[in-house]
């Protein structure tokens, strides 16, 4: 019976979803243009005017194998990088659409792996999105 069981850990190890995860923050200005002409909005309308926040980022991909098969360092340069060199922009855009933005650069690079972005405002409020393969992967652009 130790025998059996110690297999079936070794089985459950080796069928693991693995991800790894990296943080970063940017600062950014945005505005949501809606709230300052939608009654229901009336108590947010200050959200139309531009205003800054430090958008914190926690990024999960899935990966293959325990050894560096995306090495953390590097994929968060690259992540930064897409804001840094302006391939991607933060402004005037909800955390969802930041999220949906940076999932299409993630998904052409490391096609075919599961996805999880997290980004809020300030560390305190944001979306949580978990891209999940359901069918084969297409090349998709902005």
């Amino acid at each position: 019976m130790i025998n059996e069981e110690r297999d079936k850990v070794e089985r459950i190890k080796e069928s693991a979803m693995r991800q790894i995860y990296v943080t970063f923050q940017k600062e950014g200005i945005h505005r949501y243009p809606a709230a300052g002409e939608d009654p229901k909005l009336q108590d947010v309308s200050f959200l139309s005017f531009p205003h800054r926040h430090i958008f914190h980022f926690r990024v999960y991909i899935d990966v293959f194998h325990n050894d560096r098969d995306i090495e953390f360092i590097q994929f968060k340069r690259w992540l930064q990088g897409l804001y840094d060199n302006a391939i991607l922009e933060l402004n005037h855009k909800s955390c969802e659409m930041i999220a949906d933005d940076l999932y299409i650069q993630i998904a052409n690079k490391y096609p075919n792996r599961n996805v999880v972005i997290e980004v809020s405002e300030d560390n305190e409020n944001g979306c949580k999105i978990q891209y999940n393969l359901t069918k084969p992967y297409q090349q998709l652009s902005i």
